[in-house]
Parts: structure tokens; C-alpha cells; sequence
């Protein structure tokens, strides 16, 4: 066998050329964006990463969420009415009725939301554009008559209207009716040309008459929501964000400490939560709904005490049907149910940011999906940090899962217009008109 000869210099040389000018062929061919032939180790972990990223690139498809955004709607609301059930029946036979009294008018309040859902994904968005100022001047007047003879109090606050047999909230009214006319006023002011801060002048007198309405009734958690949406708007419709900083949220803050200083029942209520609330409390303090609240969330652990075996619910925890009523999914579902409650929760609002963000040449449709979503997400988020003891005690229910006619049919209905408003996205009405 011949032996092997060993490459003398200039040939050890001429192949580490060879080398060199094939690395440096390659970093040109990667510059400029094309097929690279031959990946490296450290091409194949990249390789990897990128599959990985496109295995979950579904999460931020429009198609994907709108469809999404639909089945959470769907699956909170019959989580709500299963809850209702399961919270209610205990006061219902102690007050000598049917056990099912309150989830019954529960269920028809839920078919007729989603009959109403059904009826606002029809009209144009053209129309919607045209009638949204009508619907807030309607809203408004609706909540100014809760100040007359016709307005009904409840838990201190009178936001209440009652109409013969019928009292519904007309403030649920006025947050559908901000998400669907901010926009458009911001919008209508932006294309006549004004300037940077006139433009807004329109959009921030209603917001401001939106919330001197509702704040007027004492109902300090729904102008919380009220507020959040219409600050939301301007700062996404463009507003300088050295005037949004500088004017607008002090503004807010101030009309909110203003709010909150002169009500004796308010002040108590952040007293009692900056406090920490002791488990010796009795009924006549300010910290029983909170301890009881807590009560029914240490008790729940893991997996819950199960469906229907609540203790709390037993006239111990007030409201634990309506605005109280996570405290109960806690107790009963445990740690498990109360995640998959704020998880459907956190995929909605997502569906609907994924969506609004992919409709750049829609800013009509992209303000008021962005609206509705502050609406649901902050609601939420108040709800449960108040049941958690987070924030003071608020009379704000859990969107689309708490006992509640008018909240659950404009829950319903704000997502029938948040679907209306999606199906203008080229890809999802390229899928839906298949």
C-alpha cells in the first residue's frame, strides 16, 4: 500500500484559502437574504428556533382569534350560568322559591344577549359610523333619568332605572355606546384637518359628559370602566402623549379623588383595605364581605370543595351570586377553576388585540375593538381584585359570568360588534365569505 503523503505548505495554505473565501461567500449569500446551502451547528439550533416560533405562529393569526374570541364569549357564559346556578339556589329555597329562579331568568337573559350579538354583527360599519352619536345621546338621556322620580337606588347607588315591570343600568348602556362614538369622533376630527389637541375636543366632551352621568348616580365602579375606555381611546387615537400625561390623567385622577373623598361609604371602603381586614370582623363592620370573600377562596385549595358544596354561599357571603360570585368559582372549582376562568379571559382580550393589530388600514374597526376589549379586561380585572382584596369593595360584576340582566345582555352584545367590527379583516372575511 502506497504510503500516505503529507500536504506540503502551499497546499495546507491554498485549502485554508479555500476555507476562508467559502465562509466569507457564505456570510454574503446570508447578508443578502437568500438560500444558505449547508447549515452549521449553529445554523441548525437557528433552524430549530424558527420552527419552533412558525409551531405557534397560529396564536397571533386573525382567523385563529376571531374564532377564538367567539368560543371564550361562549364558554364564560355558560360557565356564568352554571355559577348562578350553583350560588343562588341555596337563598332562592330560603326565600320559599324555586331553586332555579334565578338561573332561569339568567338563561333568558343570555339568549336574548346573544339574539341581540346575532342582530349587531348584521348592520354595516358604515351604519354603525352614522348612528353612534344618536346612541350615545340616547345612552346619556337614558342615564340622566336615573337622577328623576324614574331612577330606583340599589346598594347605594342609583343608577337604576325602572320602567313599569322593567329596571335595567342604562350606564352598561353608555360603555357600549363610548366604544362605539369615540372613535368615530376622534376619527371625523383627525380627516377635517384640526389640530393636534382640537381634535379631541369633541371625543373628550362626551367622554366627560359620559362620566359626570354615571358619576352623578354614585356608581363608582362602572365610571371606573367608563373611564378606562374613554382614556384608552384617546391615547390610542392618536393623542399627544405629553398632553395624555400631563392634562388628561391628572385630570382623571383628580375627578376620581374628588369622587372618593366626599363619600363617608367610599373612604371606609379603602380604609378597610389598606387596614387588612381581621378575621374576627363581625357582621356590622365594613371588612365582612372581604372576610368572607377570603373565607370562600382559602377553602377551595387545589381543585375545589366541588360543584355546589360552597359553605359560603349558605347566607354567609352577601352578593355571591352577582358581584362575589369568583369568590364561589374559588371555593368550589379551586385554584384550577379560577385559572381556567381567567385564562378564557386572557384569550379573549388577546384575540381581540391580535385582530385589532391587523387591521392597520382600519382604524375605525381597529379603536372600537381596542374599546371593547379595555371594557371586558379592566371590568374583570376590578372584579377579581376586589374579591381577592386587592382593591376596595365595588359593585362591578364579572363580565359574562355574574348574575345580572343588563350587564350580561351588553356583555353579549359588545361582542356581537366586536364580531361585526373583525369581520372586516381582509383574512377573516376571506375565510368567513368561503
Amino acid at each position: 500500500m502506497p504510503a500516505i503523503q503529507k500536504p506540503s505548505r502551499a497546499q495546507q495554505r491554498e485549502g485554508q484559502r479555500r476555507i476562508h473565501e467559502a465562509a466569507r461567500e457564505r456570510r454574503r449569500v446570508i447578508g443578502t437574504g437568500h438560500s444558505v446551502p449547508a447549515p452549521s451547528v449553529t445554523d441548525t439550533h437557528s433552524t430549530g428556533h424558527t420552527h419552533t416560533v412558525r409551531r405557534f405562529a397560529f396564536i397571533t393569526n386573525p382567523v385563529f382569534c376571531f374564532f377564538c374570541f367567539i368560543g371564550s364569549v361562549l364558554l364564560l357564559t355558560m360557565i356564568g350560568l352554571v355559577m348562578v346556578f350553583s350560588s343562588s339556589a341555596v337563598d332562592q329555597v330560603a326565600l320559599s322559591r324555586s331553586p332555579f329562579s334565578i338561573v332561569i331568568q339568567q338563561t333568558v337573559y343570555a339568549l336574548f344577549g346573544l339574539v341581540i350579538a346575532v342582530l349587531a354583527n348584521l348592520p354595516s360599519v358604515k351604519l354603525y359610523r352614522k348612528f353612534s352619536g344618536w346612541f350615545l345621546a340616547a345612552a346619556l338621556f337614558l342615564q340622566f333619568l336615573t337622577l328623576t322620580s324614574l331612577g330606583r337606588s340599589s346598594g347605594g347607588n342609583s343608577g337604576w332605572l325602572q320602567i313599569g315591570p322593567v329596571s335595567f343600568q342604562p350606564a352598561e348602556i353608555v360603555k357600549l355606546a363610548l366604544c362605539i362614538w369615540m372613535p368615530f369622533a376622534i376619527l371625523l376630527s383627525h380627516a377635517r384637518g384640526k389640530g393636534a389637541i382640537r381634535a379631541y375636543v369633541v371625543a373628550a366632551i362626551g367622554f366627560a359628559l359620559a362620566i359626570i352621568f354615571v358619576m352623578a348616580g354614585k356608581d363608582m365602579g362602572t365610571a371606573l370602566i367608563v373611564g378606562a375606555i374613554g382614556l384608552v381611546a384617546l391615547f390610542c387615537g392618536g393623542i399627544s402623549l405629553k398632553f395624555f400625561f400631563s392634562t388628561t390623567v391628572p385630570a382623571a385622577v383628580l375627578v376620581a379623588l374628588y369622587f372618593l373623598l366626599g363619600s363617608s361609604n367610599r373612604m371606609s371602603r379603602v380604609k378597610a383595605m389598606f387596614s387588612h381586614c381581621s378575621a374576627a370582623s363581625d357582621a356590622s363592620t365594613i371588612c365582612y364581605q372581604t372576610n368572607h370573600g377570603r373565607f370562600a377562596i382559602s377553602s377551595g385549595g387545589l381543585f375545589g370543595v366541588g360543584l355546589g358544596a360552597s359553605k359560603e354561599k349558605w347566607n354567609y357571603l352577601p352578593e355571591a351570586h352577582n358581584d362575589f360570585i369568583f369568590a364561589i368559582i374559588c371555593e368550589e372549582l379551586g385554584f384550577v377553576g379560577a385559572i381556567i376562568v381567567l385564562l378564557l379571559f386572557i384569550m379573549m382580550c388577546w384575540s381581540l388585540i391580535v385582530i385589532a393589530r391587523s387591521m392597520r388600514n382600519q382604524p375605525y374597526e381597529r379603536l372600537v375593538i381596542v374599546c371593547i376589549a379595555t371594557w371586558i379586561i379592566v371590568q374583570a380585572l376590578i372584579n377579581m381584585s376586589v374579591v381577592l382584596g386587592l382593591l376596595p369593595v365595588i359593585g362591578v360584576p364579572l363580565p359574562f359570568v355574574s348574575a345580572g340582566g343588563t350587564a350580561l345582555v351588553m356583555c353579549l352584545t359588545a361582542s356581537g360588534v366586536a364580531v361585526r367590527m373583525a369581520r372586516s379583516q381582509p383574512d377573516i372575511s376571506a375565510v368567513l365569505a368561503h
